[in-house]
């Protein structure tokens, strides 16, 4: 079975398509490296929520809309081996924290290995 990143960004809504620009760069070098699929998802249909929801979890503002990624690997181990590789990348190094178009501090992420696969 596979293993997944999983994340879940607030995004500026004037800056979703610079994300999106910035995602398909970041997207071919973890494909370059050997993930095993990229994705991105901007909400389009998420309730907000009167004890936990996408938005509160990453303190959404009004003017910014949730991203929910994920990236599959082969394996848990395949996944670090991957990740290495992308953070000695200098592509990566460029892409650091002054140049994303989030805020990079209110994005949750982890590493989950699947239980269903269908």
């Amino acid at each position: 079975m596979s293993y997944v990143d999983g994340f879940v960004v607030p995004v500026p809504k004037k800056n979703v398509e610079a994300y999106r620009r910035f995602s398909r760069k970041a997207g071919k070098i973890w494909m370059e490296y050997g993930a095993l699929e990229y994705l991105e998802c901007v909400a389009d249909d998420v309730p907000p929520g009167k004890v936990t929801s996408f938005a509160m979890s990453v303190k959404l503002k009004k003017d910014e809309v949730v991203v929910f990624s994920w990236i599959r690997y082969k394996s848990r181990k395949h996944r670090d081996a991957v990740n290495k590789k992308v953070m000695a990348d200098p592509r990566i190094a460029k892409m650091g924290p002054d140049n994303m178009p989030f805020d990079g501090k209110r994005m949750i992420y982890g590493g989950f290995k699947p239980i269903v696969s269908l």
